[in-house]
């Protein structure tokens, strides 16, 4: 019996260096947790599809990469607003940030060429452009400013026009309308090319504005105004199309460039199916915005571009804005549009 205790003794010793070289450093790493963590901010509610979908490319990347990589999601403005996290982003305090075109173009102008008044007419036109040669040549531009990105932008959705006073069926319709729109010089040009009184203001004050007709009319997607309650205030809803807008995903290039190129691959191909995704989420929640917004009492049209396009290139906006974006920006937007200036 004691030999047999001594051998039964020794074939368990003998086990435990097996059992330590293999289940030890899978232990070690899930005790150290990740080795890279990605913070990720945003100014959108947990619930919209960008942070679904979002969440759902953060799953991928730590299945994928074996627990090595995690992306940590901050929604609705919780790391501060966009120009907040846009420095934090550059700086290094974050690392992943979704800002719309028009935020980044405070660093690099060519960025908000996507927001030409009526330059897209459908998505089709939108996605050429963006996931072609006209992005490239924007990532570029953010690439020199300080900010990589991933390959696909995402949906923000085309901006769309309301008003209290009557539909905008065509560019006439927009003169001396008073109209509310962002602190933006592309959207301001725009509207006044078209001969419309804009008034920039917090989109906080929207409601309050329209109620008392400090302003008339407002801009926004559908969604936005679904949210905001806006068809109270409101009486039309024009679907203008006038302005397309999205979100680029930008990183922090010193971050980025610290992550071993198979971890690259991984978050990259993860965020850019998500994309995709994302992008048809939003196609069919403006879909059904239309639909719910006309049971709350919008009458809801559907005016033609061509008056407006005729209008701003009669008031010089195509050309202002051509010689402001550079003519090499401003031909690869006319590769997929077609001639605007």
């Amino acid at each position: 019996m004691t030999n047999l205790a001594r051998r039964s003794l020794l074939r368990a010793a003998a086990a435990v260096p097996v059992v330590s070289t293999l289940g030890f450093p899978a232990i070690v790493r899930a005790a150290a947790g990740p080795e890279f963590v990605f913070k990720y901010g945003n100014n959108l509610p947990l619930t919209h599809p960008l942070n679904v979908r979002s969440q759902e490319a953060a799953n991928q990347v730590r299945e994928a990469s074996k627990g090595r990589m995690e992306v940590r999601i901050f929604p609705n403005n919780q790391l501060g607003g966009d120009t907040d996290m846009l420095a934090q982003v550059r700086s290094g305090g974050i690392e992943m940030f979704t800002p719309s075109a028009l935020v980044v173009s405070t660093l690099a102008p060519s960025v908000a060429i996507n927001a030409v008044g009526f330059a897209f007419g459908d998505y089709d036109q939108v996605w050429r452009a963006m996931d072609g040669k006209l992005g490239a040549y924007v990532r570029a531009a953010m690439q020199k400013a300080g900010l990589e990105s991933f390959e696909k932008m995402w949906d923000n959705g085309f901006r769309q026009t309301t008003t209290s006073t009557a539909p905008i069926v065509n560019a006439q319709n927009m003169h001396g309308l008073k109209i509310r729109v962002p602190v933006s010089p592309l959207s301001i040009d725009m509207f006044k090319g078209l001969g419309a009184a804009p008034t920039s203001l917090q989109f906080s004050e929207v409601y309050s504005s329209l109620q008392t007709h400090i302003v008339d009319a407002q801009e926004n997607p559908l969604p936005i105004v679904q949210v905001a309650k806006l068809y109270e205030v409101q009486k039309y809803c024009s679907l203008t199309n006038h302005m397309w807008d999205g979100y680029w995903f930008v990183l922090n290039p010193r971050a980025w460039q610290r992550l071993p190129k198979d971890l690259q691959g991984i978050v990259s191909d993860a965020f850019n199916q998500a994309g995709l995704k994302q992008r048809e989420d939003v196609r069919k929640l403006n879909d059904a915005a239309v639909a719910d917004l006309q049971s709350k009492g919008l009458t809801i049209n559907h005016p033609s571009p061509d008056t407006f396009r005729t209008a701003l290139r009669q008031a010089g906006f195509y050309g202002q804005w051509k010689n402001r974006f550079g003519n090499e920006a401003w031909d690869l937007l006319e590769q997929s549009v077609g001639k605007l200036a």
